[in-house]
């Protein structure tokens, strides 16, 4: 979330972030909110004031006296539990207010509404021309028996997949793979829980709740299916005050990721490219905010190094105001190309890179002492290192051969002792 004071004093600033994001900000309500809150706390603060002069008085009041000011400390204290009340009531509404409020942007953000109008920044490869009528994934996983959407179907729902043979072990190698390059980069690996508190979710920026919730809830229990592993990592230093010496602290995080993905269907979400349930390695910053920029071209330039090495063209685009997050202040993904996808372009994306600044740290409540001994809300950084079920993709369809088997990228062989899939295999 945004400091309240930076947000009074750019009221029009915020106002035109939220219009270039698409964000139906309650501003207007913040507003007036903040203001009946903040009377009601001063007459609060008068009323106790003067329930605790009165408190003071009794003991040495006049006989005559007392009756009188016991009856008025009762009232006193009758009128401060129904401010205490409204005032209760105006922190739920002021917050809910507040976590309308989007980031702010990044200078150089590209306007534009959707996706469409992300600016495309540099490509890598040149997509391959095929000498023969290349397959989609779901043909090639069909046919080499490594994909089973009808039993994910039976046993679960659409949406839902087995993966058989040598998909499981080409996922298994894809994991080891993006660790061990993330850890040549200095991040700590962990393996993290794939449920979360719902404050932990309101406090990386996502909702459980409501129509625009892409989240899974735990009945009867304060927990959530987790979206990706920037909800748990995001927690663990959540309420705490880390040292600057501390910082930057990188994290690589493999979690299974749970999506409801209401609405999502057509051929360009088909097959892997968008399910319910699917593994993902994800990379999180908690950096000062003097390196946050350096550490987004990182975490970048990190993703970059994981494609490049397994070979696959890909595109870098950096995303306009209309296709952000709400705690995304400056983001970029990488698309790979995917020949089987029924798009104009045929690429999709496969990872994301975003500088979310100090927007989750304050409703995280996650601080730094600086070398000087003041406070300071560091800045949250947070990037895919490998989606794995649409890198299933890519490698599938860019790596196919006439005879209908799949070449093995050179960095996953080791990982899998074998160099092609076969129908044999």
């Amino acid at each position: 979330m945004l400091d309240i004071k930076y947000i009074l004093d750019h009221l029009e600033e915020i106002r035109e972030i939220s219009q270039k994001r698409q964000v139906q900000a309650d501003l207007d309500g913040l507003v007036a909110c903040y203001t009946e809150r903040k009377n009601a706390m001063l007459s609060l603060e008068n009323k106790r004031a003067e329930a605790n002069r009165i408190a003071k008085t009794i003991p040495i009041a006049a006989a005559t006296d007392k009756q009188g000011l016991i009856d008025q400390g009762r009232s006193l204290n009758q009128e401060i539990s129904k401010i205490e009340e409204t005032v209760r009531h105006l922190d739920d509404v002021y917050q809910t207010a507040l976590y309308t409020i989007p980031n702010l942007l990044a200078p150089d953000t590209p306007v534009g509404a959707t996706d469409e109008e992300n600016v495309v920044l540099r490509k890598h490869l040149e997509p391959r021309v095929f000498e023969f009528q290349p397959k989609d994934h779901l043909e090639l996983g069909k046919a080499l028996d490594i994909i089973d959407f009808d039993s994910g179907a039976k046993v679960t729902g659409s949406k839902f997949y087995f993966l058989k043979n040598d998909a499981v072990l080409l996922e298994l190698a894809l994991q080891l793979f993006a660790l061990k390059v993330a850890k040549e980069f200095g991040y700590t690996q962990l393996i993290t829980p794939d449920m979360a508190k719902k404050s932990v979710l309101i406090g990386t920026g996502y909702s459980p709740r409501g129509e625009e919730s892409n989240i899974y809830n735990v009945e009867d229990l304060d927990l959530s299916l987790i979206a990706t592993a920037e909800i748990t990592v995001g927690g663990i230093h959540s309420g705490e005050i880390l040292e600057e010496v501390q910082l930057p602290l990188k994290y690589v995080a493999l979690s299974h990721c749970f999506r409801r993905e209401a609405g999502s269907s057509g051929r360009e979400s088909k097959g892997l490219y968008r399910v319910h349930q699917f593994s993902k390695i994800e990379l999180f910053q908690i950096t000062t905010p003097e390196t946050g920029d350096a550490a987004l071209e990182e975490i970048l330039a990190l993703e970059e190094s994981i494609y490049q090495k397994l070979g696959l063209p890909y595109r870098v685009v950096r995303i306009c105001a209309g296709d952000l997050g709400a705690p995304a202040y400056k983001k970029y993904d990488i698309e790979a190309w995917m020949p089987g996808r029924d798009s104009a372009e045929k690429y999709g994306e496969v990872t994301s890179a975003s500088n979310c600044t100090d927007f989750q740290s304050r409703r995280l409540n996650m601080r730094y002492r600086t070398n000087d001994n003041s406070k300071r809300y560091p800045y949250t950084l947070n990037g895919t290192a490998i989606a794995l079920s649409r890198t299933l993709i890519a490698i599938l369809e860019n790596y196919q051969e006439a005879d209908g088997s799949i070449r093995i990228p050179e960095v996953l062989q080791t990982y899998m002792g074998k160099t092609c899939i076969t129908a044999e295999s």
